[in-house]
């Protein structure tokens, strides 16, 4: 019988460890990211924990009908935010998604300043449904436009309307501090110009988000369902916000009607929203509880009334928004 010859084979090549390393990254960037929120949130809760409790033991001798309803216009301010993301983009996106996502971004919104943390996750969100980069930031840029143009309609629409219920003697500024607002505004404006002169590398892709979005802006308002979702769901936002407030400052006693809340969140809003604080936390409640003091409320009362607010906008929503957020990063939605 003859036999069989085995012949000896050459060892295998040793497999590249490369592509190995970058699956075990992936895999553990992915849980960092999920369980990110919540680490922020406990060190945020450890920073601010005296004004989360003084507002959660003021709020606890509330009426709570009042805080119901303020709560109901909490939740309304996510469904106005996704409908402005909605009519900021031609593509139709899925509503409970969308509203999912807005809730999580509310909850990255308080922790990076300028809206940044909420930007970041909307822009996440757009791309993981197929949107292309362009045309996702063009959009962020569009709902960032619309929402102080809208905003600024509100406020003249309150100061037509409520003439004289309206007392602004003490809150118009001098002539100085708005010479030194025009002044920081058209050097921002000459900053950017001339950056855009000199620097050749940005002046390709400047043009070209330009481009996109003035084409972007152009059909969506060819389209009267988007239109009315850009603009009622921006000029419904301040109106909601300020419904809160009131609502919190009815269950105190706060001695303001609702016009002059509103009214006194757009003008805090207008004054010191363009500091960059997270959510706008610590300049925009200053403002806020000397705009609600010159109107006449006391400002034990009006402190309390913004506390409360911001229990119930932040500190409620915050870890429920952070749980959202690291499903929807698990579930590969952001």
């Amino acid at each position: 019988m003859s036999q069989l010859r085995l012949e000896t084979l050459p060892a295998p090549a040793p497999l590249p460890t490369a592509p190995r390393r970058s699956s075990t990254t992936a895999r553990l960037v992915r849980p960092a990211l999920a369980l990110l929120p919540l680490v922020l949130v406990g060190t945020w809760a450890l920073v601010d924990r005296r004004a989360a409790y003084e507002g959660v033991a003021r709020l606890a001798s509330a009426d709570p009908w009042w805080l119901l309803v303020a709560c109901a216009c909490t939740c309304l301010t996510w469904v106005a935010a996704a409908c402005v993301r909605q009519g900021a983009l031609p593509e139709r996106l899925p509503t409970g998604l969308l509203v999912a996502s807005q809730f999580a971004a509310g909850a990255a919104n308080q922790v990076l300043p300028a809206g940044i943390g909420a930007h970041a996750v909307t822009l996440r969100f757009l791309q993981r449904r197929g949107i292309p980069l362009p045309r996702a930031t063009a959009s962020l840029a569009l709902y960032s436009l619309v929402k102080p143009v809208a905003k600024t309609v509100v406020l003249l629409a309150f100061l037509v309307a409520f003439p004289d219920v309206l007392r602004l003697g003490a809150l118009v500024p001098d002539d100085r501090t708005l010479l030194l607002a025009a002044g920081g505004a058209l050097l921002v404006l000459a900053a950017t110009a001339v950056t855009l002169v000199t620097v050749r590398a940005l002046r390709r892709p400047v043009l070209r988000f330009l481009r996109t979005a003035l084409t972007d802006a152009r059909e969506l308002h060819t389209r009267p369902g988007r239109v009315l979702a850009l603009w009622g769901g921006a000029a419904a936002t301040p109106l909601l916000q300020g419904s809160v407030i009131a609502t919190v400052g009815f269950s105190l006693g706060l001695p303001l009607s609702w016009a002059q809340v509103v009214l006194a969140l757009l003008v805090a809003g207008t004054a010191v929203g363009a500091v960059p604080a997270p959510g706008g936390i610590g300049p925009v409640d200053a403002a806020l509880v000397f705009t609600m003091a010159a109107f006449g409320a006391p400002v034990a009362t009006a402190t309390a009334t913004v506390i409360g607010y911001r229990v119930l906008t932040v500190w409620l929503p915050l870890l429920p928004g952070a749980l959202v957020l690291s499903a929807l990063v698990h579930r590969k939605v952001l």
